[in-house]
């Protein structure tokens, strides 16, 4: 089955501890843009959504839902990452670890990915939505950097 968002997620909560769930999907979203750039391929596959409040992987949201602050993550094998893959995501952290969840989703509100992708499905400022961030966007956004 391979690294799923959430084996990331676990990572990111053993190394962080608990956090807002927003926070959590913007350190995992991250981790999958830098890996796109740094690696030249994706950690996971799953697909990462343009939610008003910035990305969002639906896969991990299913895993919290409810909770506003995340410890842990149900199923998640944080061993299926390689070292590759955890030093793309260690480098993340370092540097974005320790903003804040809004600090966080503000910048995300300012980057192409998750724009193009709302502007593409038409959405307004604040309105739900769940368009589609494309790794193409992210890898041509990032790498850009």
């Amino acid at each position: 089955m391979g690294v799923q968002a959430i084996d990331v997620a676990a990572y990111i909560l053993k190394e962080l501890g608990t956090m807002p769930a927003m926070k959590l999907h913007k350190l995992v979203y991250y981790s999958q843009a830098w890996s796109l750039v740094w690696d030249d391929k994706p950690i996971f596959h799953d697909r990462i959504e343009a939610w008003a409040n910035g990305p969002v992987i639906r896969n991990l949201y299913n895993k919290h839902k409810g909770r506003f602050r995340v410890g842990s993550i149900k199923g998640a094998e944080r061993t299926l990452l390689n070292s590759e893959q955890c030093e793309t995501i260690d480098a993340v952290l370092d540097y974005y670890g320790g903003k804040s969840s809004q600090w966080l989703s503000d910048l995300t509100h300012m980057e192409a990915p998750w724009q193009e992708a709302r502007a593409k499905a038409g959405l307004a400022s604040g309105q739900r939505g769940n368009a589609c961030i494309t790794h193409a966007s992210m890898a041509e956004y990032y790498s850009g950097l």
